[in-house]
């Protein structure tokens, strides 16, 4: 029989912001999104104040005035630091791990005596803790719906539980099944939700329960097997190999509207720089650059536009150079004045590994030492910071960038923010 375990830092961006700002222990906070837009972590504390998951910042003012509400900016950087710390304290606890989403991972504890599961649970929950700084939860159960289940219960009785639910024993799972909402079952959103409820499956158990044929014929075929998991019967595995993606796309809502081509163009540059380099982290080679940019359909008094185009390469290639040849070509055919641009974005498709295709002989000439001089840039980005080495239409600092206002320092990753202590 198959165990799993579900690792889930609590509260992630938070908790964070709380390892070396301990000031803000036992108070409400929430970090926001993307231009300090909406909250996107919320604090215990913060979560008895009323405060919603995506609720806009401008709604939580007067929170912020009378209860004494806290608000930080997304420290990215900071988060996905920790975020690989935490990982990497579970790859070497556990035989195999799936990485799920910045602070979750899968566990395969097949092989690991029932009698230990808890124990073992409690000593990853101790271990991340000690070495990283950061809480979490832990759920163990027989399929990966059931553990997403056990680890909902872990964050729910906290205090109860030790953040840790060892949900085995079948006894326990029809129990925990019968209680919870089925709107809490992992990959259960709000519509399959509304439509399960027609078809008066209200509960959990009511969809572990339910004929297999019938969820299969109203809905598909992975809700059906989200009730046979719920039923104790094994369908989703550990996924290890990450597949590569074959789609990559930058794109930015700008802290301020940009009105002019020079300004799209340095964005443009920034987002192809950033593309560029996730392209080569997975050795592939992109054959189509898209372009868009847009005004916001919010702005009633402006212009209203939005042009997107894209622009086939001579060649597949993961050089930033020939990326960004062709989507400032591509910038160039669609813009035009007037409008207020509130958003642009960059996306690169059409990818081939390396060898797998053939060379075009009416095509110009290729670079010479292009994966050198790529591999040389990339390595001192990642040495020194990225942006220390890069091309002149990216700016060292954009009046677009995004808006970040209550942002924290990079404690992890920039030198000057490592905190300092007197002897």
């Amino acid at each position: 029989m198959k165990r799993f375990g579900l690792v889930d830092c609590h509260c992630f961006y938070v908790s964070a912001e709380r390892l070396f700002r301990p000031e803000l222990l036992g108070k409400p906070v929430v970090a926001l999104s993307n231009n300090d837009g909406c909250a996107v972590s919320r604090s215990d504390e913060a979560k008895a104040l009323g405060v919603k998951m995506g609720q806009p910042h401008f709604e939580l003012r007067d929170l912020i005035e009378r209860k004494g509400l806290i608000c930080v900016s997304s420290n990215y950087a900071l988060y996905q630091d920790l975020s690989n710390r935490v990982m990497n304290v579970l790859r070497r606890e556990a035989p195999l791990t799936e990485v799920y989403s910045i602070d979750e991972s899968w566990l395969d504890l097949t092989g690991i005596p029932d009698r230990e599961l808890e124990a073992f649970g409690r000593h990853l929950r101790d271990v991340v803790y000690r070495e990283v700084g950061i809480p979490v939860g832990v759920g163990i159960s027989t399929t990966k719906s059931l553990t997403k289940m056990a680890n909902w219960a872990s964050k729910r009785w906290k205090s109860k539980t030790g953040a840790v639910v060892d949900l085995v024993d079948p006894l326990k799972q029809e129990k925990l099944l019968r209680f919870a909402d089925v709107g809490e079952v992992w990959g259960i959103g709000r519509q399959l939700n509304k439509r399960l409820q027609l078809m008066n499956i209200n509960k959990a158990w009511d969809l572990a329960t339910f004929d297999k044929k019938t969820i299969r014929r109203h809905f598909n075929i992975n809700v059906e097997k989200t009730a046979r998991e719920l039923s104790g019967e094994y369908c989703y595995g550990l996924e290890e190999d990450v597949t590569p993606k074959q789609m990559i796309a930058c794109t930015r809502s700008f802290s301020q509207r940009v009105t002019t081509q020079d300004g799209l163009r340095s964005a443009i540059s920034t987002f192809v720089g950033n593309a560029s380099r996730k392209l080569r982290t997975q050795n592939q080679y992109a054959a189509c650059v898209q372009v868009f940019i847009r005004t916001s359909p919010f702005d009633t008094n402006g212009m209203p536009y939005a042009r997107s185009v894209s622009i086939p390469l001579a060649y597949p290639s993961f050089d930033t150079r020939d990326l960004l040849e062709a989507a400032l070509a591509g910038l160039q055919q669609i813009f035009v004045e007037g409008p207020k641009y509130a958003k642009a974005g960059v996306i690169l498709s059409q990818f081939f590994d390396p060898g797998m295709f053939t060379d075009d002989l009416f095509a110009p000439p290729k670079r010479k030492n292009s994966e050198q001089l790529m591999a040389v840039l990339d390595r001192i980005n990642l040495i020194h910071g990225r942006g220390v080495v890069r091309f002149a239409s990216e700016p060292a600092a954009a009046p677009w960038s995004l808006k970040q206002q209550l942002l924290g320092k990079n404690y992890t990753t920039r030198w000057e923010d490592v905190m300092r202590v007197n002897a």
